[in-house]
């Protein structure tokens, strides 16, 4: 079983690319957010590798690193989710991405993969909730820090992302910008955080 490849980039197609070892070019499928980390053309690149064998076929699966290789692995865990629809959704989110979205239930953050819809967006919050370890940012692993602590901290918290998404911010937004906030103002009360929470995003899209 292939684990890992190192090797010369041959060429970058649209959702796969040509890895030249010792003369062999493998054609390794992986995600855009791990092509635009590859080097130029003729430059040497190391790839994680998962192999798929089928009766049909035998596909390798390239990643940067190892967070991205088991968000695949846990991606392809769920049901309805192939091969094809982890690398989208890895195309779309990061592993901090996916897991903000399934410690805040932003079911809606999944659809902006190509064949994503909102059953399968739900059903991969659902399956994925109390999964996905360490793969995230210092983010999210203060939001996930928050659950099941101080009840009036998680409810302050809840209630704020909660407002801020009424106001039309995406779940996955506004869990980073208060889960941020909130680990230096954990006496702040809903309304304050809802305020410095409006007043961070205004800085960020300023």
């Amino acid at each position: 079983m292939i684990a890992k490849l190192t090797g010369i980039i041959d060429s970058v197609f649209d959702g796969f690319l040509i890895l030249d070892v010792s003369g062999v070019g493998y054609r390794v499928f992986c995600s855009t957010k791990t092509a635009m980390k590859m080097p130029p053309k003729g430059q040497t690149a190391s790839l994680w590798i998962e192999t798929h064998v089928r009766e049909d076929h035998i596909h390798l699966f390239g990643f940067a690193d190892t967070i991205e290789q088991q968000s695949f692995i846990l991606l392809t865990g769920v049901q309805g989710v192939g091969s094809r629809v982890a690398l989208a959704i890895l195309s779309a989110l990061s592993p901090s991405d996916i897991q903000m979205a399934v410690m805040t239930g932003d079911s809606k953050a999944f659809t902006r993969a190509s064949g994503v819809g909102p059953k399968l967006g739900t059903r991969l919050v659902t399956e994925l909730k109390g999964k996905l370890g360490s793969l995230g940012t210092n983010e999210t692993m203060i939001v996930s820090g928050f659950e099941g602590t101080s009840p009036s901290v998680s409810t302050v918290l809840n209630e704020t992302i909660s407002a801020l998404v009424n106001l039309g911010y995406s779940r996955t937004e506004a869990g980073i910008t208060v889960s941020a906030i909130l680990k230096d103002n954990q006496t702040a009360t809903t309304p304050e955080l809802i305020r410095l929470a409006l007043k961070e995003i205004g800085k960020q899209n300023g």
